[in-house]
C-alpha cells in the first residue's frame, strides 16, 4: 500500500512536462487528500501513513493526458462553496470571485432582481443569491449541460435560481420579455471573450478539455457577446439598472466605448488583484 508521500510523488510524477514541478506537486497533493479522504493539511501532517485509495491510478491517467484537475474531482471551490463541475461546464475562475464581491459589495443590502447571463456552473448567480439574500434571481445559458449542472449546484447548495435557456447572441430580450414579471435591476454576465488567436497558446489542460462554447470568440468580433448583452439591457434592464461584465482585459477600451455608445452611463473600469483590467460596471440611464 502507498505512503500518502509516495502517493504525491507517483502522481507528480505522471504530470511531469504537463505543469512546472510546483504546480504538479499542488495538483498531486490534492488529488491524494481528495481520493484519501482527508483534507489537506492532514495529508501533509502525516505523510508516511498509508493511502488506501485505487481511485488514485485512475485519476492519475486522467491528469496525465491533461484533464484538469476539477473535472478528475468533479468539483471546483468557488467563493468559499464547493460547485460540481464536469465536461461541458466551464470551470470557475478566481477572476469571477472576484466579479461576485464586487457586485456583493455594491449591492448588499437591497434586494434586486437579478439575472446572470451565460450562469455555466451557476457559480455566480448560485453565489450571489446566498450572498444577497433578498434577491430574485434567474440565469440563463445556451446549454443544457450547463444548465443541468447549474440546476444541481444551487439544489446542493440550498439556492433559489431559476434557470432559463437562451442565447445570449440572439434571444435575450425576446426570450424574457414574457416568462418575468417586469424588467430586472441588474444583469450580470461572464461570458466568452477569449479570441481565437489566443487559442494556440493556452495550456492543454483549459483548450483541449473545457468547452470552447464558454471560451473563445472571433478575432474580428471578440466584444461580440458584451455588444449583444448590452443592447439585450436596454430591454432588460429597469431604468438606473445596472450591467456588470467580467471582461477580457486587453478589450477593456473597446467595451467602454461600446458601452458609452448603446447609451449607458456611469461607465466603471476595475481592475483584479492582479491589476489586470478584468470587470466593468454601467447603468442605463434614467
Amino acid at each position: 500500500m502507498l505512503t500518502r508521500r509516495k502517493a504525491v510523488g507517483m502522481l507528480a510524477e505522471r504530470l511531469t512536462g504537463l505543469y512546472d514541478p510546483c504546480e504538479a506537486r499542488s495538483i498531486a497533493r490534492q488529488a491524494a487528500a481528495f481520493y484519501a479522504g482527508i483534507t489537506l493539511p492532514a495529508l501533509l501532517a502525516d505523510p508516511e501513513a498509508e493511502i488506501d485509495a485505487p481511485e488514485l491510478e485512475q485519476a492519475a491517467e486522467r491528469l496525465a493526458a491533461g484533464e484538469p484537475l476539477q473535472y478528475v474531482l468533479g468539483e471546483s471551490e468557488f467563493f468559499g462553496r464547493r460547485f460540481a463541475v464536469r465536461k461541458g461546464v466551464l470551470i470557475p475562475r478566481p477572476e469571477t470571485e472576484e466579479l461576485a464581491a464586487l457586485v456583493v459589495r455594491r449591492e448588499r443590502g437591497r434586494a434586486p432582481r437579478l439575472l446572470d447571463i451565460g450562469t455555466g456552473s451557476g457559480c455566480l448567480a448560485i453565489t450571489l443569491a446566498l450572498e444577497l439574500r433578498d434577491a430574485e434571481v434567474w440565469a440563463a445559458d445556451i446549454s443544457e449541460e450547463a444548465l443541468a449542472v447549474a440546476g444541481e449546484n444551487a439544489r446542493a447548495l440550498g439556492a433559489r435560481v431559476a434557470f432559463r435557456r437562451a442565447d445570449a447572441l440572439h434571444d435575450l430580450a425576446e426570450r424574457f420579455d414574457g416568462p418575468f414579471d417586469g424588467p430586472f435591476d441588474l444583469l450580470v454576465s461572464n461570458p466568452p471573450y477569449v479570441p481565437e488567436s489566443d487559442r494556440a497558446a493556452m495550456h492543454t489542460n483549459v483548450r483541449d478539455h473545457e468547452p470552447a462554447l464558454a471560451l473563445f470568440v472571433p478575432d474580428d468580433d471578440r466584444i461580440r457577446f458584451y455588444r449583444a448583452i448590452a443592447r439585450a439591457g436596454q430591454q432588460l434592464l429597469r431604468p438606473g439598472g445596472r450591467l456588470y461584465f467580467e471582461i477580457y482585459e486587453h478589450a477593456a477600451e473597446e467595451i467602454v466605448r461600446m458601452l458609452g455608445a448603446e447609451g449607458y452611463t456611469g461607465i466603471e473600469v476595475h481592475e483584479d488583484l492582479n491589476g489586470k483590467a478584468r470587470m466593468t460596471c454601467a447603468a442605463r440611464p434614467e
